[in-house]
């Protein structure tokens, strides 16, 4: 009777080493995860063309980090990819970065791209992550970040240059973008699908 109860002592404590050393693993591969993604969402960044707000591939890079990795990890990722440019790492367009740049004209789309990332996330947390909710949940994201990003806009605009109409906000930072933004869900809901079995 007691070497039983000796024996189920010891399996209960290598379970819990287990499960301890397992959720270890998963966290560093989380870390791990984020990470890459952050510099995915650098490279994307630097593939920029100048304008009011530069047309970039980070929105792309944004819903491959969620899309991939899924709501938690890929907002995360996110995070840490706006906390490096805000530090300083020059991983935002142009290979700028630090405070200013969240602070300028066009740090409100980088900021809304958090706002994106957990909007995903809440989708995904509610409805799962079925092809149509990834989707819509892709262009909710992107509508917030529009939001915010122009809300800033016309905020840190006025406050530097003088007062601005939202139409005209609207025309520079984006309706040129509608189009390109759409092509970016489309692409990044198709490789994130297949990228995803490797990120387990």
């Amino acid at each position: 009777m007691i070497f039983r109860q000796e024996k189920q002592k010891r399996k209960e404590r290598i379970q819990i080493i287990m499960t301890t050393v397992a959720a270890g693993r998963s966290k560093t591969y989380d870390l791990v995860y984020s990470a890459v993604f952050a510099v995915v969402m650098a490279v994307c960044s630097w593939i920029s063309i100048p304008a009011q707000v530069p047309f970039t591939l980070q929105t792309f890079g944004v819903f491959m980090a969620v899309g991939v990795l899924g709501g938690k990890r890929g907002t995360l990722a996110v995070l840490v990819y706006v906390l490096l440019g805000a530090v300083g790492v020059p991983v935002f367009a142009g290979f700028s970065g630090g405070i200013g740049a969240l602070l300028g004209n066009a740090g409100g789309y980088i900021i809304g791209f958090i706002f994106s990332a957990l909007v995903m996330w809440a989708f995904e947390h509610v409805f799962g992550r079925k092809p149509v909710v990834q989707i819509i949940s892709m262009v909710v994201g992107l509508i917030v970040c529009y939001a915010f990003g122009t809300a800033w806009f016309m905020f840190a605009y006025t406050r530097s240059t003088g007062p601005v109409g939202l139409m005209a906000v609207l025309g520079w930072c984006v309706f040129p973008f509608i189009i390109p933004d759409l092509i970016k869900i489309a692409l990044a809901y198709v490789l994130s699908g297949k990228v995803r079995k490797y990120a387990r």
